[in-house]
This record gives structure tokens, sequence and C-alpha cells, in this order.
């Protein structure tokens, strides 16, 4: 293999060898898009590093009291014309409930942190290859959220002026939302379209849906992100559409991570250096086995 036969002026037959070429090296571009193992201490600190950004920069969105209230009236009557305002009656249905609504209080203010680092964890245990794919779905989802608070500040149905809207965390007085009670002063109020609450439980419920390899568990990770959505609603935290709009930032932060690593995150291999079949790829400097 390589080589060529060529005739001499004597008429004979010599080979001539060819050059082989070599396998080119993939760039510095292709080195990035490629799923490496994610090392512990970096991911720790960059969760951390962006997690306090996204806060900072949430809270630092000038609070436009009066534009929040607008927008939020308008929100209310563009539901009422597609006959989907039904927030009210909800959130005064669950809050004649009372272990309902503070138990939906407590979920509220915690199983979103919770969740979704759990659901981080355990990519980054238990499916390596695709867990910075995954989390780059989920940080550009959180990052064009950030554009939305400061683009459409939207005040929450609780704080709508006459919306006969109940604030559960303040009449059950439990340690709930950090925009009502004695925390109101630590984040921005006027900051809910779009719902992250929306935008994490969903990325949380596909990601365990798609990986997971136990039914019942696949049904919980599509239970997640339905409950999550009628809390909003209860709790008066969040209009229907603001969970549209948690949906829109989470395809697009899934088209930024596909974009990126050539593929959805989910398809992507388990084990970084490992395909799809059962070929392995070797580890550069190493001789792969014949």
């Amino acid at each position: 293999m390589g080589d060529t036969t060529v005739t001499t002026t004597e008429g004979r037959e010599e080979a001539v060898p060819q050059p082989v070429t070599a396998p080119a090296r993939p760039g510095p571009g292709s080195r990035l898009r490629t799923p490496r193992r994610p090392r512990l201490w970096f991911e720790i600190l960059l969760i951390a590093i962006s997690y306090w950004t996204y806060s900072l920069v949430r809270n630092a969105v000038p609070e436009q009291r009066g534009q929040a209230l607008r927008n939020a009236d308008w929100i209310w009557r563009l539901e009422h014309q597609l006959g989907i305002a039904v927030e009210q009656s909800v959130n005064h249905t669950v809050n004649s409930v009372t272990w309902l609504i503070v138990g939906m209080n407590y979920y509220y203010a915690t199983l979103h942190f919770v969740i979704t680092l759990a659901v981080l964890v355990w990519l980054f245990r238990s499916h390596p290859g695709r867990y910075a794919a995954t989390r780059l779905a989920l940080f550009a989802t959180t990052g064009v959220a950030l554009a939305g608070y400061y683009l459409y500040p939207l005040a929450p149905p609780r704080l709508m002026n006459g919306g006969g809207f109940i604030d559960t965390v303040m009449v059950h007085q439990t340690w709930g939302s950090m925009a009502s009670g004695d925390l109101k002063n630590m984040s921005n109020q006027y900051a809910a379209m779009p719902s992250m609450h929306i935008g994490w439980s969903l990325w949380c419920g596909l990601t365990i849906f798609a990986l997971a390899s136990v039914p019942w568990v696949r049904v919980l990770g599509l239970l997640y992100p339905a409950l999550t959505l009628v809390v909003i609603v209860a709790t008066a935290n969040h209009f229907w559409l603001d969970a549209v709009g948690g949906v829109l930032c989470l395809c697009f932060g899934f088209l930024v991570a596909s974009a990126w690593y050539g593929k959805v995150p989910y398809a992507l291999p388990r084990v970084p250096g490992v395909s799809r079949g059962t070929a392995t790829v070797p580890a550069p400097g190493r001789a792969a086995r014949r």
C-alpha cells in the first residue's frame, strides 16, 4: 500500500515509495469543541462565579417599577384576550389549602437551586462526556434571560395594582421567595420575564428524561417542570407567558450548545474519547492498539 510501479529504461519495474500523508491535526477550535472530562475544582469555581455574576447583574438591572407594572397590566390583558388568564383562580384556589400552598412556597424557594445542582453533579459523575455541552446549554439559557430582565421589566402578579392576587409568602409568613417579606430588598422584584424557574426546571427535566435509565426516574423528570409551572402560578410569582419566555430561552441555550459541539448535548458520547459505537479514540501520545 502506498507504492506505485514505474518502468525503467531496462524495462524493469521498480517500486517508488509514495509519501504517506500524515493525518491532519485538529486546530485549536476543534480541541475546544471536543468533549473533555470535566475537572471538579474548575466546575465548582465556574458555577460559583457564574451564579454570583448572574445574581449581581440581575439585581443591578434598574427596578423600573412604573414600566414593570404597565407591562404586567399588558400581559394580563393579553392573557384575557387569549383566554388563558387563569392565574388568579389558581392562586386563590391553592391558597385556600394551607398545607399545600405552604409546601409550594418552600418548593419555589429551594428546589430551583437544589435539583439543578443535583442534576449537574449527576452529569459530572455519570455522563462526563455530555457534561460540558449540557452545562453550556444551561449557562446560555441563563445568560439570555439577563437580557430579558433588562429589556422587559415585568412585575409579578402579586405586585400588580388592583390585580387581586395573593402574595402567599406574606400571608402565610413562610420563608419563601427572595422577592417577598424580609428578603425583598435583596432581589430585583421586577425581573419576572422570563421565568428561570421554568427554564432551569425544564433543563433538568429534559436532561433526566434523555439520560436516565430507570423508567420511573424519567417520568419524574418530566413531571418536575410541569409541577414547577403550577407552583410559579399558584404562588403569584409569574404569569403563564413568563413560562413561555423561559422555554424560549432554553431553546436558545440548546441551539448555542449544539452549534458549539456539533450535535445535541445528549447525543455526545457518555465518556470523553469514546465514540457512540465501541471504538475507542486513543489519547494523544499513546499508540493505538492494532
